[in-house]
């Protein structure tokens, strides 16, 4: 499945994609229309983030990781049907985390 070429991941890129993998996974057993929304969300989520976060930024890097694990675990539950996005504003001076003005 991996080739052997190219740079290899660090950890921090290979918990990332093991998130990303597990809601693909979480969304399959949804519905059909719950599986799309899912996968549309957790993709934005995803490229929004790979786009904006600084990836020297390792602190909100793993907190970006410990909120996705928490939303997969509550994805998994069978009771939860869907998923929405949440929208965090940054100031452009401070990448360290939200901005207060929320």
């Amino acid at each position: 499945m991996g080739s052997s070429r190219g740079q290899k991941l660090s950890g921090i890129q290979k918990q990332v994609l093991s998130l990303y993998r597990g809601f693909l996974r979480a969304a399959r057993s949804k519905s059909h229309d719950e599986r799309r929304n899912i996968e549309s969300v957790v993709s934005q989520e995803f490229r929004r983030n790979a786009k904006d976060v600084d990836r020297k930024n390792f602190l909100y890097i793993e907190y970006l990781l410990r909120r996705g694990n928490k939303q997969l675990d509550q994805l998994r539950n069978p009771g939860t049907t869907g998923l929405s996005s949440l929208q965090l504003r940054f100031s452009k001076t401070n990448h360290a985390g939200p901005s207060s003005n929320l």
